[in-house]
């Protein structure tokens, strides 16, 4: 579209440059002259009324005395001027008066006034002509071009500010295979003098957001060798072998500046399990697959070049893709530890205005389970709350309330709760958070808060002091108490229940059904695992779980699952009956207040 509009304001610009030529140098400025015939002429020159006579072959220009007033005529081009004016009997001595001049005959512009009414429509009608045909070029270019890699070469694509190593914070072991490799392309021989073999390939696994495209640009400004990158869902197109062709394309590409990296993102695009999908699969992407898998590790396997490639969803590759040999290294992205989530805070924020309370180290325990790109949202949520109050500086209350809008949502304020409602509200979270703070194996309140966000009328945030990685089934049961602590603080104090409960009640049954399924904690059943997850890989993610189990099993794990409730409840129901003072001093500040920080919440249970 911006190529024809550019052609058509072209021919536009020469169609008025050239009406403005005709204009200017085809006719004089002002009324056009009178054209007279001849005897007239000589009428007017017996009177003595002619100045002066113009003649341009067998045109005639005429200035009259009075007023300069300007008359154009015709004579016959065989004779002369004076010969014909002699001949229709104008006086001599009258003539002898008139001062003739013979002028230069413009055949130019009379040639391009002539010639442009039929030039001009025709020149429009090539220039048309043109156009189609080069446009017709381009697309049988782009035909012969279909088949061509997408895969771009990494010099400054990435912004004015290149990232390396020192940007991204923690992953260091994944960081130091990385290295490997990279200092395997700058320096091969200090490896090959001890046989070893440079790895032909480098899967990065890890959730969304843990850093897997942000570490390969590291890499691809740390590496002293061509980064060529490319999407997996660049390889497919709708016409079978084309993935195939870009694949062959893309290689080839990089060979010819071997040693090299390849990054393919997202590389679950094409390399999902073969033949696991309704109809035998994608033909179009096992195509694509194949030509990888051969590229990587066939007859004809270049060692100058490395593929690394991103995946958040490592169960689906195909295993032919995973073995050694083409994907020799596996390097697993976590999520970010308290002293990793500190650091990256401190990435993000080294550009910011921080006011002097700001204090990272607490935002990082309040973020467990946040991935980095979580966390950089964080700091940008709260510039944005800095910035919407006029303010110069982002400080620590910006920071702790972008933490909550991040999980929960942003406040609502105009969701407005009825007295009854909010009193429930507070009722229901004073009941978690007195439950939580009274038993063992819990994690410490954070803060508690009747205001709404998101989808929630209220919420307790009680965050683990340290990173966990193993949980015991007396954390699991403790757990189960909490979330029913605000169903049984309704029960104790309203003697009815409302569907404020619903989301806890839902998350507790889950997570006792999976204790008993899958984490072997059921006294009854033991340490035994039931059902067996079907994976269909054609969607890409789990849709059924196949009963290995009798329906008698069935009914046995679906008693567990109401004596855990049970249990449960009764334990969170001990709690409120015997604090229930406490509970309403708790709630009753959470109405006045709305909000109850960590060590206001501390004071009143410890009061």
């Amino acid at each position: 579209m911006r190529s024809l509009a550019k052609y058509i304001s072209v021919i536009i610009l020469i169609l008025l440059v050239t009406s403005a030529l005709v204009v200017v140098f085809g006719s004089p400025s002002g009324t056009a002259p009178e054209t007279v015939s001849l005897s007239k002429l000589v009428t007017q020159i017996n009177a003595g009324q002619v100045k002066d006579i113009t003649v341009r072959d067998s045109n005639l220009d005429i200035t009259l005395i009075e007023g300069d007033k300007k008359e154009t005529a015709q004579k016959e081009t065989e004779s002369s001027l004076s010969q014909t004016l002699a001949d229709l009997g104008v006086d001599k001595n009258q003539l002898a008066k008139v001062n003739i001049d013979i002028g230069q005959n413009n055949s130019v512009l009379q040639y391009m006034g002539n010639l442009l009414p039929i030039v001009l429509p025709f020149i429009f009608v090539m220039l048309i002509f043109w156009y189609m045909f080069r446009q017709a070029q381009r697309g049988t270019m782009n035909a012969m071009s279909f088949g061509k890699t997408k895969a771009r070469l990494a010099t400054e694509l990435f912004g004015k500010k290149r990232i390396t190593f020192k940007d991204v914070a923690g992953l260091a072991e994944a960081k130091e295979e990385v290295s490997e490799v990279v200092e395997f392309l700058r320096d091969p021989t200090k490896f090959r003098r001890l046989g070893a073999r440079m790895p032909r390939g480098v899967l990065l696994v890890g959730s969304p957001g843990t850093g897997k495209t942000l570490l390969a640009k590291a890499v691809a400004n740390e590496a002293s060798v061509p980064f060529h990158f490319v999407s997996g869902s660049e390889f497919v197109e709708m016409f079978v072998g084309v993935g195939a062709t870009r694949v062959r394309d893309t290689f080839e590409n990089a060979k010819k500046t071997a040693p090299a990296i390849i990054f393919i993102d997202e590389i679950d695009a094409v390399g999902r399990h073969r033949g696991a999908g309704l109809g035998g699969g994608h033909d179009e992407r096992e195509q694509t697959l194949n030509q990888i898998l051969v590229e990587m590790d066939g007859f004809d396997t270049n060692d100058a070049v490395v593929v690394i490639a991103a995946t958040n969803r490592p169960d689906i590759l195909d295993p032919a893709l995973l073995r050694p040999g083409r994907f020799d290294r596996r390097i697993v992205l976590d999520e970010p530890s308290i002293n990793d989530r500190e650091a990256i805070l401190k990435i993000h924020s080294a550009e910011k205005p921080l006011a002097d309370d700001v204090n990272l180290r607490v935002v990082a325990e309040r973020t467990v389970g946040f991935s980095g790109a979580d966390l950089a949202n964080i700091v940008n949520e709260a510039a944005i709350l800095a910035a919407r109050t006029n303010q110069f500086e982002i400080t620590q209350n910006n920071l702790l309330i972008a933490i909550e809008k991040v999980m929960l949502g942003p406040e609502r304020k105009n969701h407005i709760f009825t007295e009854k409602e909010k009193k429930i509200t507070a009722y229901h979270e004073a009941g978690h958070a007195l439950v939580a703070a009274s038993l063992p194996n819990t994690d410490p309140i954070h803060k508690v808060s009747i205001v709404s966000r998101g989808h929630v009328g209220g919420y307790t945030l009680k965050l683990p002091s340290e990173d966990k990685h193993l949980r015991t089934k007396s954390e699991f049961e403790s757990e189960l108490a909490v979330l029913l602590g605000g169903f049984s603080a309704e029960q104790e104090t309203f003697k009815d229940t409302t569907t404020g409960a619903s989301s806890d009640l839902k998350i507790a049954s889950e997570l006792a059904r999976r204790m008993i399924t899958e984490y072997g904690m059921s006294g009854k059943l033991g340490p035994i695992t039931f059902g067996d997850k079907e994976q269909l890989v054609f969607l890409g993610k789990d849709i059924a779980n196949h009963q290995n189990y009798s329906n008698e099993i069935a009914y046995q794990i679906d008693q567990e699952v109401k004596n855990m409730i049970d249990a449960a409840l009764k334990r969170a129901g001990e709690i409120i009956s015997k604090k229930i003072d406490l509970l309403k001093k708790i709630a009753e500040e959470l109405l006045q207040k709305e909000t109850l920080e960590q060590a206001e919440f501390y004071a009143l249970v410890n009061a």
